[in-house]
């Protein structure tokens, strides 16, 4: 079924709109490979916990006694209640409210009151929470209910060398993500979010005005700064990195930031301390307050953009929310004020630049909707013998090429058709 859905040079628009294959990609997709549940900066100490998604399913992540990492499903195996109804915080015990069922935070059974109504046999040493398989990347948690997935780090591939290029900016520090969400909603496909994240040909068009304050704030940039330069933009590039993951390269337009603009009057305070504090280091630590120039994706629903992490989750065939996670680097040398000129550079795209693209999303989600016209178009530079090897051996072309989306459709391919068995542990 799938495989005439996908094609190399487009796919249908039922795969954006139907809710049986949004319910079929919620189980097999989500739940059948590495899926990103969070960052072990949010979880710091023993007992803590977040609450996340894995597809529709909800999740818990902990911390247990001795600091180890676990992903739990949020249901009681009593009658089928969630025992954690707080987005985070610390505890050694998960009680649901329904019957006082209680979970540690490994998922064992601990406590089930009038225990001797169940009789001899009961176990509860069967009925502890449902485990997802989880692996942590350089502080990166991944879970999966796939027990034949290889491991984190093979699965990631060349995306983990990226992953490592964009952490060791300044080496000895720390990533944190313990900053709080910029959280927004769209009515459309959470596929229209992983379509948009390498997508170099959009952001003259879509992001004009945005471009345009740029200009005026910082003095550097032009309109249509991303498109006119269609084959060779200043070194900008993306690329298939396997397994769905993808690569939007912009590290050229960030290396000349602060040599050729002008910051506005609540970033020159922070930039004139660090200059005077530091001296020629200064300019290692502005580049790291700019952001990286990468936008990493690792499929199905982590980006790392520029400085943050944007985390896609799905809630219905339309409907979907992405949540922003503001970082910070902490460590030996990192002064405070690279901290607040950060965060304060961070604000800018998810106000200014993702309402575009939420626009965007909502109008093909609506455009999709029209059943007479059905296909999608993806095959921009397929023919045209720019796309070539890098010298990792991952297919690379110029900024508006539309392989990452065929990179992505590859892989949705195959977990969608995978009968591999799901099962927690």
């Amino acid at each position: 079924m799938f495989t005439d859905l996908v094609q190399p040079d487009r796919v249908h628009r039922s795969l954006y709109t139907d809710r049986e294959v949004f319910t079929r990609e919620m189980e097999r997709v989500y739940g059948g490979t590495w899926t990103y549940l969070a960052h072990e900066s949010e979880l710091p100490g023993p007992h803590d916990f977040v609450r996340r998604r894995l597809g529709l399913r909800p999740v818990i992540v902990t911390r247990d006694a001795e600091g180890g990492l676990h992903g739990l499903l949020n249901r009681c195996t009593h009658r089928g209640a969630t025992v954690c109804r707080d987005d985070e915080g610390t505890t050694a015990r998960f009680v649901c409210g329904y019957h006082n069922w209680t979970f540690d935070s490994t998922g064992a059974l601990v406590g089930v009151p009038m225990r001797k109504g169940y009789g001899p046999s009961f176990e509860p040493g069967s009925l502890g929470l449902g485990r997802l398989r989880v692996e942590s990347y350089r502080g990166f948690v991944f879970g999966t209910l796939n027990q034949e997935m290889p491991p984190l780090e093979e699965h990631l591939g060349y995306a983990a060398r990226l992953l490592d290029q964009w952490l060791d900016r300044l080496p000895g520090s720390r990533l944190v993500v313990r900053h709080g969400t910029h959280r927004l909603r769209y009515r459309g496909n959470w596929k229209l979010t992983y379509d948009n994240s390498a997508d170099g040909y959009h952001p003259g068009f879509s992001h004009a005005s945005l471009l345009r304050m740029r200009k005026q704030r910082y003095g550097v940039g032009v309109d249509m700064q991303w498109t006119l330069g269609d084959v060779d933009n200043g070194g900008q590039t993306v690329t298939d990195l396997g397994n769905g993951h993808t690569f939007l390269d912009q590290r050229a337009e960030i290396d000349s930031y602060w040599e050729s603009s002008a910051p506005m009057p609540g970033e020159q305070a922070y930039e004139a301390v660090l200059r005077e504090r530091l001296g020629e280091e200064a300019e290692r630590m502005l580049d790291l307050a700019v952001g990286s120039g990468m936008n990493l994706n690792i499929f199905p629903n982590l980006l790392v953009i520029g400085n943050q992490i944007q985390v896609i989750e799905p809630f219905d065939v339309d409907d979907t929310h992405l949540i922003w996670y503001a970082t910070s680097l902490e460590g030996e040398g990192v002064p405070e004020e690279l901290t607040a000129l950060r965060m304060r550079l961070q604000e800018d795209f998810p106000s200014f630049g993702e309402p575009d693209d939420l626009v965007n999303f909502e109008e093909c989600q609506n455009g999709l909707s029209i059943p007479e016209m059905e296909w999608v178009v993806t095959h921009r530079h397929l023919e045209t013998g720019r796309s070539h090897l890098d010298e990792n051996g991952n297919l690379t072309g110029p900024v508006t090429d539309e392989l990452p989306i065929r990179a992505f459709w590859r892989r949705w391919t195959e977990l969608m058709t995978s009968e591999t068995k799901l099962v927690a542990r």
